[in-house]
């Protein structure tokens, strides 16, 4: 699947998720300062969780994110969660979208939402940043570095996001929520490899860190709104999965593109990173280390093969909602495809991790 094409630009709203375009414009009137309609609604083709709006004025346009329709499990498409960091970030200008208001009563739209202002700038969505010169792309892989590191150089209490999260017992509480979702989740199946990470990570737990940071947790380069001309992160999107954690556990999330081959996700394994100008996963650690005085990362590849099997769970998590029926995107059953590759990968990765 060439994901930039299928995930580029807008469509028409597919049908489970349109909603009453006049209660919306009422209550952007209401709350939104500035909004004028009339008011146009297309659907971003990318995202696989929480349906994601172009919201088109003559003032101007914005992008709505919402809580999708049907059922959901306990605790997923928080949005009230994204809004509230979202605000936080900005008012300490970490480049994210500027969040307008909040609407937490369903009876709006179907479900809770949030409104923000639209980034100008370019998604990339594969890690080899396709049609960029070498230059570039070192440029471009310094600025996602550089992003990372200052999201966590936030002291979480100084944003008054103290208790965004647990402060301690990240990657543990992490193992425990992912294996649940995943052996909770029986419409998407069960995979072999996932089955024996249950086991394998809870056996191989590293000690806490005791950092708190904020984390992302799904900080890839299509999260990531790009200036047009220069290598420059204008806005980080999808923040679904943020919470208080590990910062190094969010870090080398980060880094899984360098153990995924090329075209499984964003993927670089088996690619001449020297002749594509793209630091090795070597350098890019010790530059993000620099950055955030730190001598390393210790127990990199336990969060390696952890978080492998996290977004493998998400996946398992896209490929249940899809079963349901309620999965968000087009492109729901091309992404569901690589469950058991990744799900293989990690569990490759667990037998060969240096504990």
């Amino acid at each position: 699947m060439d994901r930039t094409t299928a995930n580029t630009g807008t469509s028409e709203v597919a049908e489970r998720l349109r909603f009453d375009k006049a209660a919306l414009a009422g209550w952007m009137e209401e709350h939104v300062p500035g909004f004028g309609g009339p008011l146009t609604v297309s659907q971003f083709k990318g995202g696989q969780s929480n349906p994601t709006y172009k919201l088109d004025t003559p003032r101007g346009a914005y992008v709505l994110r919402r809580k999708p329709p049907g059922k959901t499990l306990p605790g997923a498409h928080a949005v009230d969660r994204e809004y509230r960091v979202l605000a936080a970030l900005g008012a300490r200008g970490f480049p994210v979208p500027r969040v307008h208001a909040l609407c937490e009563d369903d009876g709006v739209i179907g479900t809770a939402f949030y409104v923000m202002g639209l980034v100008p700038g370019r998604i990339i969505w594969e890690a080899d940043f396709p049609g960029l010169t070498p230059e570039a792309r070192t440029g471009h892989f310094d600025a996602m570095n550089a992003t990372i590191a200052q999201l966590h150089g936030y002291d979480p209490a100084e944003i008054g996001l103290a208790d965004y999260g647990k402060a301690t017992g990240f990657v543990e509480r992490q193992v425990a929520r992912w294996s649940k979702q995943y052996l909770a989740d029986t419409d998407g199946g069960r995979v072999a490899e996932m089955d024996r990470l249950v086991d394998w990570l809870a056996k191989h737990l590293p000690p806490d860190s005791g950092e708190s940071r904020i984390a992302h947790g799904d900080f890839r380069c299509d999260n990531m709104i790009f200036d047009a001309e220069q290598p420059q992160v204008r806005a980080v999107l999808d923040w679904e999965l943020s919470t208080l954690g590990d910062p190094a556990s969010d870090f080398t999330y980060h880094c899984m593109m360098y153990r995924m081959p090329a075209g499984l996700f964003t993927g670089l394994a088996g690619l001449d990173l020297a002749d594509l100008g793209i630091p090795s996963e070597e350098d890019y650690v010790a530059a993000y280390c620099l950055r955030t005085r730190r001598a390393g990362i210790p127990a990199f590849d336990y969060l390696v093969v952890f978080n492998l099997f996290r977004l493998s769970a998400i996946i398992h998590g896209i490929k249940g909602r899809f079963a349901r029926g309620s999965a968000t995107s087009a492109h729901a059953l091309e992404t569901v495809k690589a469950l058991e590759p990744l799900a293989a990968l990690a569990w490759q990765e667990a037998e060969q991790a240096r504990l």
